[in-house]
């Protein structure tokens, strides 16, 4: 069985190297302002009309004929797909213009549009790029982009066919339940994912680099001091590591949880109502929406049988009896007592066991769970997917 997966690498361009993936961004970013504008005037062209007035204006433009005529019009895909999941997939917007200050460059090259020689990534236009191979690239990338961040450095992601590598057998199931206190508390306490707190060891230097920012800050319309980008440089520095050392712990948790376990029961939490809280900026700081793609990415890719459970009354529910409490149990109450069997445990650690017991079932509704839980408690089994099933949504939490 064949999986496509991605391969990111360095780059270290050279001045030249560096002017021309910037003019080149200048032009792809020409057009895809171009196919917002012709959308926005009520012309919707589709991509084959895209793809005619690229040619049309290649053919009277030198400035668009200096291009990759493969990187322009992967701009026109990417845009004409955008413009589709725009009303395909819930929550997303239209595409909307892309400002120079506010997008960072990124092009994409078809099979035809790049090659690689002597360990180095080249071009259209003579444009060569060393490449930091940290890894061995499996032969053959159908596709690559090149891009920048924040930092103002280059990658090179690669698009590779291989062959995936099965996933050992297991028969264990669990559930997990998203917090902030603990980032993700699971039906067995060996495998939950601690608060670790890196951008709070980071906090300090941060807040330093800030205020230096904020002393050198100029007006607006002023070109700003040395002093002041170097500033900015180093606290995107720190913002960075500690991001990518979330990313890291992520990534090394969902995979020890995918090779013990068969069955992975999420609960369907979306952090996005806790950044106008007092929480905030601990739990962003937590990452949960990275861990939660993260985990049913390797879950999907290993085949596991992965369910995403809504939230609603999983808090109130004890995972022993099934009975649901009749109040809501405040954030200050971390410990869940259940008045019909006296079954008390951590009110996470028993949200977690009733989100693994909803998931036994392919539907579940408000009074399903303690039928759920009972079948859990005889030892029912759910059969394996590759698709993640979503279940209803059971009202408020």
């Amino acid at each position: 069985m064949d999986e496509t997966v991605r391969y990111t690498y360095r780059l270290r361009p050279g001045a030249t190297a560096r002017a021309a993936l910037l003019a080149e961004w200048g032009r792809c970013r020409w057009l895809w302002n171009e196919a917002v504008h012709q959308y926005k005037t009520g012309r919707r062209p589709t991509l084959g009309k895209l793809s005619k007035l690229l040619t049309e204006a290649r053919a009277r433009s030198s400035w668009l004929r200096d291009g990759s005529q493969v990187a322009q019009q992967q701009t026109l895909r990417t845009y004409a797909l955008a413009l589709q999941h725009s009303f395909r997939v819930k929550g997303r917007g239209r595409p909307r213009v892309k400002r120079l200050k506010g997008t960072l460059p990124s092009l994409e090259y078809t099979r035809r549009g790049f090659s690689i020689r002597d360990q180095r990534l080249r071009l259209p236009g003579g444009v060569t790029i060393p490449v930091v191979w940290s890894r061995e690239l499996p032969p053959d990338p159908t596709s690559v982009r090149v891009y920048q961040d924040s930092l103002g450095h280059w990658y090179a992601s690669f698009v590779v066919r291989r062959q995936a590598t099965p996933a050992p057998d297991v028969a264990g199931a669990i559930g997990i339940d998203w917090g902030v206190t603990t980032t993700a508390t699971t039906t067995d306490p060996t495998y939950d994912l601690p608060y670790l707190g890196h951008r709070k060891r980071c906090a300090a230097e941060l807040a330093k680099l800030q205020r230096r920012m904020a002393r050198r800050r100029r007006l607006r319309g002023v070109t700003p001091s040395k002093g002041y980008l170097r500033a900015k440089r180093q606290a995107a520095k720190v913002a960075k590591k500690a991001a990518r050392q979330n990313t890291h712990d992520a990534r090394v948790w969902a995979k020890k949880i995918v090779d013990n376990h068969a069955t992975i029961a999420i609960e369907d939490f979306k952090p996005k109502f806790l950044a106008k809280s007092r929480m905030a900026r601990k739990a962003a700081d937590a990452a949960i929406g990275a861990a939660k793609r993260e985990l049913v990415d390797r879950g999907r890719r290993a085949g596991r049988k992965v369910v995403l459970v809504p939230p609603a009354y999983t808090t109130m529910t004890c995972s022993q009896c099934g009975t649901r409490a009749k109040h809501r149990l405040g954030l200050d109450i971390r410990v869940f007592r259940c008045d019909t069997c006296g079954h008390t445990a951590c009110r996470d650690r028993n949200a977690a066991r009733t989100i693994l017991a909803t998931a036994e079932r392919d539907r579940a509704g408000a009074d399903d769970v303690r039928h759920a839980i009972t079948s859990f408690r005889n030892g029912g089994r759910v059969r394996s997917e590759p698709e993640i099933p979503r279940l209803p949504a059971m009202g408020r939490r």
